[in-house]
């Protein structure tokens, strides 16, 4: 299956190098050049990797990395000209998997993208199916015995990690730091939660369990329905 990766750099030469440096033929390429088109094309094109420039002309790649991570996990490499401790830190804290500073090896971008491509193939998780559930992360699809269901933005982030972590206990501070990447303030600890309860009513299955358990005094794991 091809892997697509979108290059969002608003230097047309850069841009086109990279995705010249990159070719190989499991991966397509999108390319963008402003932050609107970045907008656009990661909601139409369903990427798998983005990598993305900090500075556009009509905005910040920043802002785009914090709203891509209200509801994807994608590997995403943040290319900037500001060689600081405090844009890699910042980078690096939204939730950007790499950070590279420009001016860079094509070749050094090149083992980057293609170490990330190889830990994430093969466990990435898009379709999760059991027992009466069925959830499409890659399409924002979530089904509980057929029927369609609406998750806020925290619960998608919440349910992806519950299922990736199958039977282990999540920490409730580990949980506060994952789901609420973005806040630049401090985040009620019963934000958690609400967003549990919340969840657990919507994959409500008559005569079952629910999948979310409570760990007292530690915080909550995902127990499978046969477990």
């Amino acid at each position: 299956m091809a892997y697509k990766i979108l290059v969002a750099e608003d230097d047309i030469g850069l841009n086109q190098g990279i995705r010249l440096a990159l070719q190989r033929e499991e991966f397509i390429f999108d390319m963008a050049y402003t932050l609107k088109e970045t907008r656009e094309k990661w909601r139409k094109e369903n990427p798998d990797m983005v990598i993305l420039d900090v500075n556009f002309p009509d905005g910040n790649g920043f802002d785009f990395l914090c709203m891509l991570r209200q509801s994807s996990d994608i590997p995403v490499i943040v290319v900037t000209a500001n060689d600081m401790e405090t844009d890699e830190v910042t980078g690096l804290t939204l939730g950007a998997d790499d950070y590279i500073t420009k001016p860079f090896s094509l070749m050094a971008l090149r083992i980057r993208v293609e170490n990330i491509w190889k830990r994430t193939r093969n466990n990435k998780i898009q379709i999760y199916e059991e027992a009466g559930y069925m959830f499409d992360f890659g399409h924002l699809d979530f089904k509980v015995n057929g029927q369609e269901i609406s998750l806020s933005a925290p619960e998608q982030k919440l349910l992806k990690l519950f299922i990736t972590h199958p039977g282990q206990t999540l920490p409730r501070d580990i949980l506060v730091e994952n789901i609420w990447t973005c806040s630049m303030e401090y985040v009620d600890e019963n934000a958690l939660s609400v967003t549990i309860s919340r969840l657990r009513k919507k994959l409500e299955i008559k005569g079952k369990s629910s999948p979310v358990s409570t760990v007292y005094g530690i915080g909550y794991a995902w127990k499978h329905q046969g477990d």
